[in-house]
């Protein structure tokens, strides 16, 4: 007879190690992973906030004394509008045109390895930036390409580190705290660049990130592995909770994916709605924010750091705790995986969509501040859910499923400015209620959308040649030995 693992039944397997010592993260090797993963997302989300503030005082003229004491104006680059927007969008056109082929890659020859080289290569080109700045315009928009393009390769490779190292029962959870170093980057640089730039110069605020991103390097990838298998330092006890919890073998470098799958697929389709839908919103009122308060309110929220940094704190202060809510209902059989899913993930856009439709009754400009803080941080509860879909669906493949879906949630990068500024032409507030009800009617077709197609479930065409890791490969049967293990766990 065939004896079924703890996570086929349904059961979660505790985590028994450490109990005393929960605090000290660093003695779980997955957990010291996922410190590390947040470190690297604040790393790269400060450089991207910090670029824009290192455009405009590369852009801006100043004032300097020559040796005979004359003090004459100066500026470094005398970009057009044109050039400026080019500088700014070679990042992002890099960015989109390597997801998807940074999740195949990552599952080929390892994620953990993938991430860490990637952005260790950004964090080098970070470094030549300035120089080369000083020297060409086009080598300037290739060398910022490349950035985008390397970091593009990283995203996915987060969901391949966790189908290895991440047991299902903790995956929303421990996403949630990695990706919170996403607006937690985002408040960094909103409240360092600028003073980075007034008392050292622009050209450090590439120096310093690429610095860090360099020494973030070597720390991952000296202390991350690609499976916890290849980590020597891990415990056993570690080793073998992260092995029995897992519900498919994910090991196989050389996996075909089943492309046709990907693209019939109504819950991956839900995935990568779901993210165009939540993009929208969220590259919409954090790039045009701004034009936005000053526009309609003449509120000018440059001169404010602080209540500028409000929508990125309330998103981060949510994400600590939205993954941990979603997995104790899950695990403790509140909810199934899908229901969670379901229920976090249409919560979430329906909540936004009345939200922003009651911010455009408002004639106060703060209030219209505190809506638009509330909308981003209820996408906390989205970030826990959405992007760690596809570890349901097929693990074996989520990095690709994942890349897929960051690939086509990068259009509304493109799309969302191009189609403000084409409504937007005499800044009334009219005109600005429109962006709201595009983003308003996007939000509730998200939210239907992932509500009728989404899952969390494992696909059948996930499940072929997919055995569970405490399976023996010739019998499909679970060794005794394992499952006593499991048993003594529960």
């Amino acid at each position: 007879m065939r004896l079924r693992t703890a996570a086929e039944m349904g059961t979660p397997i505790r985590d028994t190690g450490h109990q005393n010592q929960s605090w000290m993260f660093w003695r779980r090797k997955r957990h010291l992973m996922v410190f590390l993963a947040f470190l690297g997302m604040v790393k790269v989300y400060t450089l991207k906030v910090s670029v824009s503030v290192a455009a405009v005082a590369m852009t801006s003229p100043y004032h300097t004394t020559l040796d005979n004491d004359t003090v004459v104006e100066v500026q470094d680059f005398n970009w057009n509008s044109k050039m400026l927007g080019a500088f700014l969008s070679s990042y992002f056109y890099g960015q989109v045109s390597s997801q998807l082929f940074g999740g195949w890659l990552g599952a080929r020859v390892g994620g953990a390895r993938l991430f860490g080289w990637a952005l260790g290569v950004t964090a080098v080109l970070t470094l030549i930036t300035p120089p080369i700045a000083y020297t060409n315009f086009y080598l300037l928009l290739i060398t910022r390409a490349l950035t985008g393009f390397f970091e593009g390769m990283g995203y996915p490779c987060l969901m391949e580190i966790w189908s290895k190292w991440i047991p299902p029962q903790e995956r929303m959870n421990l996403m949630s705290l990695a990706l919170s170093g996403v607006p937690v980057g985002t408040v960094v640089g909103l409240q360092t660049a600028g003073l980075i730039a007034d008392y050292l110069g622009w050209a450090f605020i590439f120096y310093i990130t690429g610095i860090l991103g360099v020494l973030w390097t070597i720390v991952w990838l000296l202390v991350v592995k690609d499976r916890p298998e290849y980590d020597l330092n891990i415990s056993s006890e570690e080793l073998k909770y992260i092995k029995d919890s897992m519900e498919v073998n994910t090991g196989n470098k050389h996996i075909k994916h089943p492309w046709k799958k990907f693209f019939t697929s109504k819950p991956v389709w839900a995935i990568a709605v779901g993210i165009i839908c939540e993009n929208w919103g969220h590259l919409t009122f954090i790039t045009q924010l701004p034009a936005f308060m000053t526009d309609v309110y003449d509120f000018r929220l440059s001169k404010s750091g602080f209540i500028t940094s409000l929508p990125y704190i309330a998103l981060g202060i949510t994400a600590q705790f939205t993954g941990r809510l979603a997995d104790w209902l899950k695990n403790e059989k509140i909810l199934t995986m899908t229901q969670v899913r379901k229920t976090f993930g249409c919560g979430t856009f329906f909540l936004q969509a009345a939200i922003l439709m009651l911010s455009t009754q408002f004639e106060s400009a703060a209030l219209v501040m505190l809506c638009l803080i509330t909308l981003l941080g209820l996408e906390g509860f989205a970030l826990a859910v959405i992007p760690t879909n596809g570890l349901d669906l097929a693990p074996q493949h989520a990095s690709v499923i994942f890349g897929l879906s960051c690939t086509l949630g990068s259009l509304p990068g493109v799309f969302s400015p191009l189609l403000t500024g084409f409504i937007v032409t005499n800044k009334s507030k009219e005109q600005w209620m429109i962006v709201f009800y595009i983003a308003t009617g996007l939000y509730v077709f998200g939210g239907v959308f992932y509500g009728l197609l989404s899952s969390g479930e494992l696909q059948p065409w996930a499940k072929d040649g997919t055995l569970g890791s405490g399976k023996d490969p010739e019998n499909n049967n679970l060794s005794v030995e394992k499952e006593d293990h499991i048993k003594s766990k529960l």
